[in-house]
Protein backbone atom coordinates (compact mmCIF):
# COMPACT_ATOMS: atom_id res chain seq x y z
CA UNK A 1 0.00 0.00 0.00
CA UNK A 2 1.27 3.62 -0.56
CA UNK A 3 -0.95 5.96 1.16
CA UNK A 4 -0.26 9.18 0.04
CA UNK A 5 -1.66 12.42 1.57
CA UNK A 6 -4.19 14.19 -0.33
CA UNK A 7 -5.81 17.02 2.07
CA UNK A 8 -6.63 18.21 5.32
CA UNK A 9 -10.17 17.26 6.53
CA UNK A 10 -10.62 21.33 7.13
CA UNK A 11 -11.06 21.08 3.22
CA UNK A 12 -13.78 18.90 3.16
CA UNK A 13 -17.10 19.91 4.99
CA UNK A 14 -20.01 17.22 5.48
CA UNK A 15 -22.14 16.96 2.62
CA UNK A 16 -19.22 17.72 -0.05
CA UNK A 17 -16.94 16.68 -2.08
CA UNK A 18 -13.47 17.70 -3.07
CA UNK A 19 -11.28 17.28 -6.21
CA UNK A 20 -7.43 16.22 -5.83
CA UNK A 21 -5.00 15.37 -8.62
CA UNK A 22 -2.33 13.36 -6.95
CA UNK A 23 -0.21 12.15 -9.41
CA UNK A 24 -2.16 13.35 -11.95
CA UNK A 25 -4.99 11.37 -11.01
CA UNK A 26 -8.32 13.32 -10.71
CA UNK A 27 -10.07 11.82 -7.45
CA UNK A 28 -12.75 13.41 -5.44
CA UNK A 29 -13.27 13.19 -2.05
CA UNK A 30 -16.23 12.93 -0.71
CA UNK A 31 -17.13 13.52 2.86
CA UNK A 32 -20.55 11.74 3.85
CA UNK A 33 -20.85 13.06 7.31
CA UNK A 34 -20.22 9.46 8.45
CA UNK A 35 -16.46 8.74 6.41
CA UNK A 36 -14.80 10.12 3.76
CA UNK A 37 -14.46 8.22 0.74
CA UNK A 38 -12.44 8.51 -2.51
CA UNK A 39 -13.87 8.04 -6.31
CA UNK A 40 -12.24 8.97 -9.74
CA UNK A 41 -13.96 12.29 -10.87
CA UNK A 42 -15.10 9.99 -13.93
CA UNK A 43 -19.02 9.84 -14.78
CA UNK A 44 -18.55 6.03 -16.49
CA UNK A 45 -21.40 6.85 -18.76
CA UNK A 46 -19.63 9.68 -21.07
CA UNK A 47 -16.65 10.30 -19.21
CA UNK A 48 -17.99 13.88 -17.71
CA UNK A 49 -16.73 15.16 -14.52
CA UNK A 50 -18.84 14.39 -11.05
CA UNK A 51 -16.74 16.93 -9.09
CA UNK A 52 -19.82 19.40 -10.05
CA UNK A 53 -22.20 17.07 -9.11
CA UNK A 54 -24.36 16.87 -5.97
CA UNK A 55 -23.68 14.85 -3.11
CA UNK A 56 -26.61 13.38 -0.99
CA UNK A 57 -25.38 11.35 1.63
CA UNK A 58 -23.48 8.61 0.30
CA UNK A 59 -25.02 9.63 -3.26
CA UNK A 60 -23.16 11.55 -5.93
CA UNK A 61 -25.23 12.40 -8.80
CA UNK A 62 -23.80 13.63 -12.13
CA UNK A 63 -24.65 16.92 -13.30
CA UNK A 64 -24.88 16.24 -17.15
CA UNK A 65 -27.33 12.98 -17.53
CA UNK A 66 -28.14 12.48 -13.86
CA UNK A 67 -26.18 9.32 -13.42
CA UNK A 68 -26.08 8.40 -9.68
CA UNK A 69 -23.11 6.49 -7.90
CA UNK A 70 -22.80 5.36 -4.37
CA UNK A 71 -19.31 6.92 -3.44
CA UNK A 72 -18.54 3.89 -0.36
CA UNK A 73 -18.27 0.89 -3.14
CA UNK A 74 -18.66 2.84 -6.70
CA UNK A 75 -22.13 1.16 -7.83
CA UNK A 76 -24.27 2.77 -9.78
CA UNK A 77 -27.49 3.69 -8.52
CA UNK A 78 -29.32 5.11 -11.12
CA UNK A 79 -29.10 5.21 -15.05
CA UNK A 80 -27.81 6.14 -17.99
CA UNK A 81 -24.45 4.66 -16.02
CA UNK A 82 -24.35 0.90 -16.02
CA UNK A 83 -20.47 0.68 -14.82
CA UNK A 84 -19.22 1.59 -11.35
CA UNK A 85 -16.79 4.51 -10.76
CA UNK A 86 -13.43 3.40 -9.39
CA UNK A 87 -13.00 3.74 -5.95
CA UNK A 88 -9.78 3.97 -3.61
CA UNK A 89 -8.81 2.81 0.13
CA UNK A 90 -8.97 6.29 1.87
CA UNK A 91 -8.54 7.08 5.58
CA UNK A 92 -7.88 9.89 7.87
CA UNK A 93 -5.13 10.35 10.47
CA UNK A 94 -4.77 13.28 12.65
CA UNK A 95 -6.43 16.05 10.00
CA UNK A 96 -5.08 14.33 7.15
CA UNK A 97 -6.64 12.65 4.58
CA UNK A 98 -4.96 9.81 3.14
CA UNK A 99 -5.29 7.81 0.08
CA UNK A 100 -3.83 4.20 -0.94
CA UNK A 101 -2.33 5.36 -4.54
CA UNK A 102 -1.28 2.32 -6.90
Amino acid sequence: MTWTEVANTSEIAAGTAHLVEPNGLRLLLCNTGEGIYTITDVCTHDGGPLDQGWLDGNQIECPRHGARFDVTNGRVLRLPAVRPVKTYPTRVTGESVEVDLP
